[in-house]
């Protein structure tokens, strides 16, 4: 923990003396990137039924409740990384539970035009593709969104899925070098190449789309 801000480390040190008020403060320092991972990962299927805030008040409440695990076994783990770790089992739950085969299909709260089926079973493409096209308004490429949608699924589905994992933690949840290749199990200089490689293929992706989305910043 010694990379941490001076002020950080006072938190950590209360935190780990079991001040209530030092953790909580801690918890609101990372809200913000959290709150983005969150968005991002989140099933577009469940966006209008689940809120970034709840995912982050039942993992927060997880957290807490493990809060002496951290400080006893893992606090050589950056805190925003274990938090990361948390919130993505609690939001893996949730995306179990409201689009298990036993539940009702949140499909139908949807729009047709956004019912697009799941292309991999890690959800990296689904995130991808709805990130990359929620934003498009040229007239020439809304009018063909729904096969821009399927045909930019289908390249990044034949992606390296690591190579797809760390274009989504570098790039959409904005993780440090250091903390992608962490969260990979990886080494940081294989971590920075395996970005490189996945950001140039997908700007070859979206240069290919009908139209050419070369609207979307990379």
């Amino acid at each position: 923990m010694s990379d941490q801000p001076p002020e950080t480390e006072a938190l950590l040190a209360r935190a780990a003396g079991g001040d209530g008020a030092a953790w909580g403060e801690l918890l609101t320092v990372h809200q913000e990137r959290l709150t983005r991972m969150v968005q991002f990962r989140i099933d577009p299927r469940l966006r209008g039924r689940i809120d970034a805030s709840d995912v982050l008040q039942e993992a927060y409440l997880e957290a807490s409740a493990h809060r002496a695990d951290y400080f006893r076994e893992s606090s050589a783990v950056p805190l925003f990384l274990w938090l990361r770790g948390v919130v993505s089992n609690k939001l893996l739950e949730l995306h179990r539970h409201h689009l298990g085969t036993r539940m009702r299909d949140a499909k139908r709260d949807l729009p047709l035009e956004a019912r697009a089926p799941a292309t991999s079973a890690d959800g990296a493409p689904d995130a991808l593709v709805a990130h990359l096209t929620g934003h498009i308004t040229r007239a020439s490429v809304v009018a063909a969104r729904g096969e821009v949608r399927t045909r930019l699924a289908a390249a990044l589905d034949g992606m390296d899925p690591a190579d797809r994992e760390v274009l989504a933690l570098r790039h959409f949840e904005q993780l440090s070098n250091e903390e992608a290749a962490h969260v990979l199990g990886i080494q940081e200089r294989a971590a920075a190449k395996r970005y490189l490689r996945a950001l140039q293929r997908l700007r070859k992706i979206l240069s290919d789309m009908p139209g050419g989305l070369t609207e979307v910043r990379l």
